[in-house]
């Protein structure tokens, strides 16, 4: 077993660089656990049907929801001008409309807010000098990444309302990525700001082996989110719902069906939840790899702590995947599942950030 040793700083010098940092890593992670909230509304929103329910996007007035019974059959008039109201929900009653409008509302109201619990401490941080300029620079940055993703939402949200019944599975996808990169944005500075400096694991070559590794990791889970963006838009997760073959074949027939051939990994309900299930299995395999290679080291507790946590989340995912699956997506295991997504991706970045 290989023992490692650390470079350590002084614990006065540690202990006055997080307490200085406390309040903004605090308020760093308030924040993640609103975008956590938010992706688990939005996968809600989609199951539902509902974001198509509200046509305009007005940020400001439309903050306040319909009041009078007026207000209400005028919202649902604008909806019965967009295709999914025609080909979909036709006839759909005003009680009805209530229901999927609702969940549209608090999902974009669920934006606002996050864009207001970070915008003003945001200002506040950086005129009492809480920041310096390397840290206000990455601060910034995320804000920008916020701002790009409000205008995504509504970019995405156009593309179901002129031809389409349902929204653009490239753009759901893009607005789904964007959503896991500010959240690995403010996750990652916040438990920066938590851990003393210049502590750090000796560099050696079974570390930075097991380092890159963890990095890989993390990076496939994302691949994983962004592949799933791709099944819920084409709805592939409703097909195949049998496991681990599909519908008795290892490979189905249908892969490529489509032409051009690239159409396939985007458009085939098939291809997409073959993709999807390919990187399951990636990571079903390589996590307690990843597992056993950091058992074998002589590691920090915390690390060995964070290594357990990604194989125990991992197991949970798969398990909630799989149900959704042969349950054939029902609502709260699909809920969950996203929300495991999101859990599954937090775990490989604090395992990446204690072996920082």
């Amino acid at each position: 077993m290989q023992t490692n040793s650390f470079n350590t700083v002084s614990p006065d010098v540690s202990e006055k660089h997080i307490r200085h940092h406390v309040p903004v890593a605090i308020w760093l992670l308030i924040c993640c656990a609103l975008v956590f909230a938010m992706v688990v509304v939005g996968g809600v929103t989609r199951l539902t049907g509902s974001g198509l329910s509200i046509v305009e996007w007005k940020p400001i007035v439309g903050t306040i929801p319909p009041i009078s019974q007026e207000d209400w059959e005028e919202s649902l008039e604008k909806y019965r001008q967009i295709p999914q109201y025609e080909q979909v929900n036709k006839g759909m009653s005003l009680d009805e409309f209530k229901g999927i409008f609702w969940w549209e509302y608090f999902h974009r109201l669920l934006g606002r807010l996050i864009g207001l619990v970070y915008f003003i401490p945001f200002v506040y941080f950086m005129i009492r000098k809480k920041v310096d300029r390397p840290l206000g620079l990455k601060l910034t940055g995320i804000f920008a990444l916020g701002a790009l993703q409000g205008l995504m939402g509504w970019y995405m949200v156009m593309s179901g309302l002129a031809d389409n019944i349902y929204v653009s599975q490239y753009r759901l996808t893009a607005h789904l990525g964007l959503a896991f990169a500010i959240y690995a944005a403010m996750f990652w500075v916040a438990t920066g700001l938590l851990s003393p400096p210049n502590t750090r694991l000796s560099i050696s070559a079974s570390v930075r082996s097991l380092k890159r590794f963890a990095q890989t990791l993390t990076g496939l889970i994302f691949i994983m989110v962004l592949s799933g963006g791709l099944v819920a838009g084409i709805h592939a997760g409703k097909a195949y719902n049998t496991f681990p073959l599909m519908d008795g074949f290892l490979i189905p027939p249908a892969m490529f069906v489509l032409e051009p051939w690239y159409r396939n990994f985007f458009d085939n309900m098939t291809t997409v939840q073959f993709d999807h299930r390919l990187i399951a299995w990636l990571l079903i395999f390589s996590i307690p790899w990843f597992w056993f290679k950091a058992k074998q080291l002589s590691l920090p507790r915390s690390v060995h702590l964070a290594c357990h946590l990604l194989l125990l989340v991992l197991l949970i995912q798969v398990s909630l995947g799989i149900t959704t699956l042969l349950l054939s997506v029902p609502l709260t295991f699909a809920a969950a599942h996203q929300a495991g997504a999101v859990l599954l991706f937090t775990a490989a970045l604090w395992v990446c950030r204690k072996l920082s």
